[in-house]
């Protein structure tokens, strides 16, 4: 009897302690499993931190991009609109630049003479020569010229006299050709437009004559 007792005792005590070893065993491979979820799920998130991150980058050079684009169509808008108003004014400030030519330095120089004769006449008299009406209206012609001249220049726009230089097509229009003796072929020989720059673009052509090769 107490040897059964004995068998029996030894018998409970294995399959507790087998019991005892399967539970760690299970609990081992939980926590292993646990493990390998949590690593796995910290992988995922990594990857959509990536992702993330690389869409913000996306988006935020979408949006410089956006902006460069946005400046370049409101200077492309300005500048138009600028080269439109540079544009009509051109012909005034070509009328006046051709009543300025039309009168002849002489015609100044004698009006100075008259006036100073004028001045040292009866004082009196405050009637002037039409020498001298002539040199105050140039003078005022000459002013609105610059005053045009100045504000053009706000705006970029800038002449260019190409006389002497190398005829450009791209910058000068030939209204005619002459061979000229003494004179280098395909120079431009004088310019009877003026030609105007908008920044570094083009807004109206020289119109010039050329020097023509002779053979």
């Amino acid at each position: 009897l107490g040897a059964r007792q004995y068998s029996d005792d030894k018998t409970t005590e294995e399959r507790s302690q087998a019991d005892a070893e399967k539970k760690q065993s299970e609990g081992e491979k939980t926590e292993i499993t646990s493990d390998a979820e949590l690593l796995e799920k910290l992988k995922t998130k990594e990857a959509e931190s990536v992702d993330l991150k690389s869409r913000l980058q996306y988006l935020q050079a979408d949006f410089l991009n956006l902006q460069r684009n946005a400046a370049r169509e409101k200077e492309q808008q300005r500048d138009f609109a600028i080269t439109r108003f540079a544009g009509d004014l051109l012909d005034t400030v070509d009328v006046l630049a051709l009543a300025l030519k039309s009168v002849p330095e002489s015609a100044l120089a004698q009006s100075d003479s008259a006036s100073s004769d004028s001045s040292d006449s009866s004082s009196t008299s405050a009637q002037k020569s039409p020498l001298a009406y002539l040199k105050e209206l140039h003078q005022g012609v000459e002013m609105t010229h610059r005053l045009l001249l100045s504000t053009l220049f706000k705006y970029h726009v800038k002449p260019f006299d190409p006389t002497g230089d190398k005829f450009d097509p791209n910058l000068h229009e030939a209204l005619y050709q002459a061979p000229i003796p003494g004179k280098e072929p395909g120079t431009v020989l004088e310019c009877q437009k003026t030609g105007y720059m908008i920044k570094d673009r083009l807004l109206r052509a020289a119109q010039v004559g050329v020097v023509q090769d002779p053979s």
